[in-house]
């Protein structure tokens, strides 16, 4: 018998696991996700579509959603017209620590059933196609594929499972690189493997402001430990600054697990508390990543998942590298070491700073 349009689903997809899920959607014959074979799609999957973006699932955690190519989209396709069918695959309480744990969970999950993800990154406040992010965070991992990827990204009430055609959501973010200030967000990591091959990578922006810099920083350092958390995946970043004289010494240690530090290497002629520093003393956390209670001598502990204020920290970043000498945020540099993110090569689009 032929399964009609808007039927119900054939059977009951609450209790297949989110593994068993990710396997069948990227075993999918999605068909160029043309309106016909999207449809297909949908009855090959055993869900049921009535005609609008609402594909009934039949899962305990909601109804599956595709979004049509729209204004948002129209420039970044071509003949699709859908660009993803996202799928809540766990709902959780929404504060960030929660929301982190659950993103976790289900990352090891499907690294277990499909290995570990070719591409890891933060979109910031800017995801494909103008989507809306949590104000959690916004972490993401991707199963690239030739035509077709899998994503698991930070939604509304939980991680969505999303599949969706490779070419639309690389371009649009490749054509976000723009130059212009704050033009992308976030962070992007890579693996350098045959599942990135042909992969594209947008250019950047730089701040020319201090008022820019700590706007970007704010942004990164208010949801990073939820990020790390979520990826299981921590950063260290140092951060270097040019100062006349004296060449360009480190500045900053940004360190960030499961909990947000930081660290300056400020000399004696900065105020450390009229700054916001406070010792390893006050902050007995910070041993972890710098065991040496003198070196450096001015730290942080920021708290974990939506505990930072990233607004104050990144004015005392700023306040402490301006007293240092630093002229302006064109001369301080992310270091290389930042770069790697255990097997992903991470460019830190949305802080507008160089690389060192």
């Amino acid at each position: 018998m032929t399964e009609q349009q808007g039927s119900a689903p054939r059977q009951s997809a609450t209790d297949e696991t989110i593994a068993a899920l990710a396997v069948r959607l990227r075993a999918a014959d999605t068909g160029g996700w043309t309106s016909d074979a999207t449809r297909a799609l949908v009855v090959r999957l055993g869900w049921g579509w009535s005609g609008s973006p609402t594909v009934v699932t039949g899962r305990s955690t909601g109804d599956a959603r595709l979004r049509p190519v729209g204004k948002f989209e129209e420039r970044y396709v071509g003949g699709e017209a859908y660009v993803e069918l996202a799928v809540p695959v766990r709902h959780t309480a929404p504060d960030a620590a929660s929301q982190a744990e659950a993103f976790r969970l289900v990352k090891d999950e499907l690294t277990a059933a499909l290995g570990e993800a070719s591409i890891m990154g933060v979109h910031g406040r800017l995801a494909s196609f103008l989507r809306t992010v949590p104000g959690w965070g916004s972490p993401y991992l991707r199963w690239r594929g030739e035509t077709d990827t899998i994503e698991l990204r930070a939604g509304a009430t939980g991680p969505e499972l999303v599949l969706q055609p490779t070419d639309p959501a690389e371009s649009w973010f490749v054509r976000q690189g723009n130059g212009d200030e704050h033009g992308i967000t976030g962070f992007f990591g890579f693996r350098p493997d045959g599942s990135n091959g042909g992969l594209t990578f947008p250019g950047g922006w730089r701040a020319r402001s201090w008022e820019s810099m700590t706007r970007a920083l704010a942004a990164f350092l208010t949801t990073l430990p939820a990020e790390t958390t979520a990826l299981r995946t921590p950063m260290w970043m140092p951060i270097y600054g040019r100062i006349e004289g004296k060449g360009a010494p480190i500045l900053f240690d940004i360190d960030c697990g499961d909990r947000l530090m930081l660290a300056s290497f400020a000399d004696e002629s900065v105020d450390p508390p009229s700054l916001g520093w406070g010792t390893a003393a006050e902050y007995p956390t910070t041993g972890r990543p710098w065991p040496d209670p003198g070196h450096p001598r001015l730290r942080i502990d920021a708290g974990g998942p939506g505990e930072p204020d990233g607004q104050v920290l990144a004015e005392t970043i700023v306040a402490t590298a301006r007293a240092m000498g630093v002229e302006s945020p064109e001369d301080l540099l992310i270091g290389s070491e930042a770069t790697d993110m255990g097997a992903y090569r991470v460019t830190f689009y949305g802080l507008g700073l160089p690389m060192g």
